[in-house]
């Protein structure tokens, strides 16, 4: 594991992350020799039969435009041309990208770091694509395809779940028989592992400290939201689960719920199996309980028309929020730094209020005005009062770089 953030290397690289979703392609392009990306975009409505969407940043031009409609190896295509092309690119050809990371949202019990792809784990990742169906599968199309465009790249897989395999047994097991575990593998794993580890090495840099001699809760919030405890630079706990439909209310996702209701659902409304995921990670969460959107910022314009549902979708947000800081608390004894991230995090001023108040006489206070002025950060912010014990951070973070720097270490 990196504890740095910094994206160097005595030869000159060129690193694309790659995230590939079922209907998405999102690339980033870094050069070891420059700060920053030196090329990013996304290829949107991959086979919907429609004219796919292509965003590019590169070279000093940004634009948006259709491009034909097609597969993700259409989406790879279109990448390929706009990082290629004579007047916005930033490659000559395919051969000048020295290795791909592929992020990678399910490594199961049997990834703990990441690692260079090969046929065995290629293989290995298919086998357990059965703890992530809706997202593994189309992580190893988007392997394939990359490996086929670029053939002399070494390719790395970057697990969302990696960094939580410093979790002890007594934080990851559930209450089930043992061999549900032991045989079936069924346990808590934990997401967004990137943007915490990202996060927390941020935040120590930025309080002149190492990772190691630090108690850090990170709230990554966006759409898919998760917390996690961190002890010394790793994961010791983490709200989400053997999925990522676990732990506090998301845009669609219902959180953590008592696992009888659905027993009930079943029974009364003789809802299926589909039913039930279609339920708890599409119609739940944000969108559910305020009847609007999950869009946080639509929810937020009906709470100020009044709008009862929406009030108690947001109270009911943060709350969440807040009774996992206080629990993390006690399981490390203590925190120094309190971080906010991700699209909510970020720039819901609102959310960090919900998530704190109250928390003043166990040493954490935010400075309100500090607060409002944070939203949207472009890098770290930070709005804890000046009397509080713990440093309450905002962080943007860049889980692109993350990943390029770890597959940057096992070249």
């Amino acid at each position: 594991m990196s504890d740095s953030i910094t994206l160097k290397s005595a030869i000159s690289r060129k690193i694309l992350v790659i995230n590939c979703g079922s209907s998405s392609l999102k690339f980033t392009l870094f050069d070891t020799d420059k700060e920053g990306y030196s090329a990013n975009g996304q290829v949107d409505r991959i086979g919907s039969g429609t004219p796919m969407g292509l965003s590019y940043e590169g070279a000093g031009a940004k634009f948006d435009k259709d491009t034909e409609a097609g597969d993700h190896k259409v989406a790879f295509a279109a990448m390929l041309k706009e990082l290629t092309d004579k007047e916005h690119g930033v490659i000559e050809n395919p051969d000048d990208i020295s290795a791909v990371g592929h992020r990678v949202v399910h490594g199961g019990d049997a990834f703990y770091e990441t690692v260079i792809l090969t046929d065995e784990v290629i293989a290995k990742i298919e086998e357990i694509s059965g703890l992530a169906p809706l997202h593994n599968p189309v992580n190893i199309v988007g392997i394939r395809e990359a490996m086929k465009v670029f053939p002399n790249a070494k390719h790395a897989a970057v697990f969302d779940t990696a960094f939580h395999h410093t979790m002890p047994d007594y934080a990851f097991l559930y209450g089930l028989p043992y061999e549900y575990y032991s045989e079936k593998k069924i346990r808590r794993y934990g997401f967004h592992g990137t943007s915490h580890r990202f996060v927390s090495i941020k935040a120590a840099e930025f309080v002149g400290k190492k990772p190691q001699e630090l108690k850090i809760i990170s709230c990554h919030l966006g759409n898919g939201g998760s917390i996690a405890a961190i002890n010394g630079g790793e994961s010791v706990d983490t709200s989400m689960g053997l999925t990522p439909a676990e732990g506090v209310i998301m845009g669609t996702r219902a959180g953590s719920i008592d696992p009888a209701i659905l027993l009930y659902l079943m029974d009364n409304y003789k809802m299926s199996s589909a039913d039930l995921n279609k339920l708890l990670n599409k119609q739940s969460g944000l969108l559910g309980l305020s009847g609007i959107s999950n869009d946080m910022r639509d929810v937020k314009r009906g709470a100020g028309e009044g709008n009862k549902r929406a009030i108690a979708a947001i109270k009911t947000f943060g709350y969440g929020i807040k009774k996992y800081i206080g629990a993390y608390m006690a399981a490390l004894g203590g925190v120094d730094i309190i971080i906010f991230t991700g699209g909510i995090g970020l720039s819901n001023d609102d959310t960090r209020i919900d998530a704190l108040i109250g928390l003043e006489n166990l040493g954490i206070k935010l400075d309100l005005e500090k607060n409002l002025k944070a939203n949207g950060t472009k890098t770290v912010a930070e709005v804890s009062a000046a009397d509080s014990k713990t440093k309450i951070l905002v962080i943007r973070t860049n889980e692109e770089l993350m990943i390029a720097i770890e597959t940057l270490a096992k070249l």
